[in-house]
């Protein structure tokens, strides 16, 4: 067919075969590199809308090194047609045939041809592989210029033609897309790039254009702007719940900023602080609680306690578990019978969860602590710089099994001791040692610290520096008493 080069314009010199064939073994190293993350990624869970962008960013840069190296392997002057399309197979690995007779998708030749429309004869000139592309045997031949719409979809068709007038009547260069619907029914996307060839006169004799099959490309492109609008309306979704349920815990929760007064109880009268410690994770809202307050005998409610999950449906139960809690203690339930009750209420409800649950009623007249415990760890009770986890009455988690009886036991406090109520938040891995868990050690460990702190603030204060920094996979809160002289 007649050359682009027919205008006046020098012939380019081809690049050093050397400086090429780095490149093109560069472009099969990366590849090789893209195409591992890739198969890792396939592995990925099929509902994390960030894994499955990941996945669709690895599939279209795999596509983009596809065409590079195709290019490429033009750029390799004299190369054999049946080196170039080993050498991009190569880069190409797992490429099947899309049908019986056709290179594959991978191959330089099955992606890109030529084409040139004589004007003054009307001759049609195309390579084989624009013919293979259109799915158009030789026998058919090519399209003219006036039949080349028909083949592509209805509204792709003004495209085309507004493309082929700027060639042809102003000069312009060729740089377009369109799709194509073939003879067998497959449609495919072609990206168009050309220019008008002049004669001797300056005159526009010819159109010639270079069509490349890019529907692997723009369906991978596609897949990567669908899984990242899904991520980002899940994100919305997320910090949107997020928002939500931190909402509910403030309302549901002692909007504590430093010590709670309650009403003067005289001798004996409690000194309280509590802290919140988000996980590492600052997404992660979860079901935790902690509760203080007076009851109308004079005794006072103490109670931290933590459900499974994350999220509004975490802090909605313990909205819920909360407000029942605060509802028997009024009505002057002993803490015993009030974890079976818990218990009972989140067998019954909607959305069963699991929970744990310290709760504590203390006497200031008597200064003596009632409490019960649901799965949960026991208070510490901190005295003369040592500390020490009270004993623990039997009591298994909060809807784990029915009918079940909790037991209740008494300490009696001191003026001056301080009392440490926490969810497991702080540390969950247990390392044998007396049945301790590190968190509890760390905890054990600030009494010396405690025996000098002048408030309960004081003393949750320390706890935040302590634990304020260490990485957790659960949120934390932590109730304080200091019985007073």
């Amino acid at each position: 067919m007649p050359s682009h080069l027919s205008a006046d314009r020098p012939v380019p010199q081809p690049p050093e075969y050397d400086a090429v064939d780095a490149l093109i073994n560069r472009t099969r190293r990366l590849r090789g590199d893209v195409d591992a993350v890739r198969r890792d990624a396939v592995l990925v869970d099929e509902d994390d809308p960030q894994m499955r962008w990941q996945r669709a960013l690895c599939d279209l840069a795999v596509h983009h090194l596809d065409d590079l190296g195709a290019h490429l392997g033009q750029l390799k002057e004299g190369l054999p047609p049946e080196s170039a399309e080993q050498l991009v197979g190569e880069l190409s690995p797992g490429t099947a045939p899309e049908a019986v007779g056709e290179v594959p998708t991978g191959s330089l030749i099955g992606r890109v041809g030529s084409a040139e429309w004589n004007l003054l004869t009307d001759e049609v000139s195309w390579s084989d592989e624009l013919l293979q592309i259109f799915g158009r045997t030789p026998e058919a031949g090519p399209l003219s210029l006036d039949d080349l719409p028909s083949v592509l979809f209805p509204e792709d068709q003004p495209t085309l033609t507004a493309l082929v007038t700027d060639c042809l009547v102003d000069g312009k260069p060729i740089d377009g897309e369109f799709r194509i619907q073939r003879t067998d029914g497959r449609s495919r996307t072609l990206h168009m790039m050309g220019e008008p060839v002049l004669d001797a006169d300056g005159c526009t004799a010819s159109m010639w254009a270079v069509l490349r099959d890019v529907s692997e490309l723009r369906r991978s492109q596609q897949v990567v702007h669908r899984t990242h609008d899904s991520l980002r309306r899940q994100q919305h979704i997320d910090r949107t719940e997020r928002r939500i349920a931190v909402e509910l815990r403030e309302a549901v929760l002692p909007p504590w900023r430093g010590s709670l007064h309650l009403p003067d109880q005289g001798p004996g009268a409690l000194d309280i602080a509590a802290h919140y410690l988000p996980s590492e994770s600052s997404a992660m809202i979860g079901g935790g609680w902690y509760d203080a307050m007076q009851l109308p005998d004079g005794r006072t409610l103490l109670t931290v306690g933590d459900l499974t999950g994350h999220g509004i449906q975490a802090t909605s139960a313990m909205a819920m578990i909360l407000g029942a809690l605060r509802g028997m203690s009024v009505a002057g339930i002993d803490p015993g019978a009030l974890m079976g009750h818990l218990n009972q209420l989140l067998e019954t409800s909607v959305q069963p969860a699991l929970g744990s649950a310290v709760c504590c009623r203390f006497d200031p007249a008597t200064r003596t602590l009632d409490w019960a415990q649901a799965g949960h760890p026991a208070p510490l009770l901190f005295r003369d710089g040592a500390g020490r986890p009270l004993a623990q009455p039997d009591g298994v988690l909060l809807g784990a099994a029915s009918a079940v009886a909790y037991e209740q036991d008494e300490a009696h406090l001191l003026p001056g001791d301080v009392l440490v109520l926490h969810t497991d938040g702080l540390a969950r891995a247990y390392d044998g040692r007396d049945g301790l868990c590190p968190g509890t050690e760390a905890l054990l460990g600030l009494a010396p610290r405690f025996a000098e702190a002048r408030t309960a603030q004081d003393c949750v204060r320390i706890v935040a520096e302590e634990f304020g920094g260490t990485q957790r996979l659960d949120d934390a809160c932590v109730l304080i008493a200091r019985i007073g002289a």
